[in-house]
């Protein structure tokens, strides 16, 4: 997890285009300025970043079935559900699944799971546009790298 550059997937562990689901690991740090005031003494992570772990998880699958040309952008969150605390050190296994896309839009299930135990839910939707040519995607491919994104699944034919 790169919180200083809002980059909260680590990796993808399966992107699946045929049933449109993903799933990602998120490693929570152990040290970043984030816990310095959220808590002192009691360092949780921010239910607003793991709402963007959510968000990110979708964006990926959504990225993945759209096949790089369209972008997605959080438009809306339906039945957010923090159940629990997470904290510095802890893995997240992020999943998420499409289940409504047109006219524009997407919309996704997506949780996240730790040792087993659901800490969040949340229904997302996503405004989807074209994805920006240059060095934008340039640098979303490079992302897609770095977390094990599988471009072989997401590529045309």
């Amino acid at each position: 997890m790169r919180i200083e550059y809002f980059q909260l997937i680590d990796r993808i562990i399966d992107l699946n285009l045929i049933d449109l689901t993903i799933r990602v690991e998120a490693i929570v740090p152990t040290d970043s300025t984030i816990f310095e005031g959220h808590f002192p003494g009691r360092a949780l992570m921010p239910g607003v970043l793991l709402i963007e772990a959510m968000a990110q998880a979708s964006g990926w699958l959504i990225i993945g079935r759209m096949r790089f040309a369209k972008m997605p952008f959080l438009a809306a969150l339906k039945e957010v559900k923090l159940r629990t605390f997470v904290t510095p050190g802890q893995t997240l296994m992020v999943s998420a699944k499409i289940m409504h896309e047109g006219s524009g839009f997407a919309m996704t299930e997506a949780e996240i799971e730790v040792d087993g135990k659901t800490v969040c839910n949340a229904d997302i939707t996503f405004r989807v546009v074209d994805f920006p040519e240059g060095e934008f995607l340039a640098s979303m491919h490079e992302v897609a790298r770095r977390i094990a994104f599988p471009m072989e699944a997401a590529s045309h034919g």
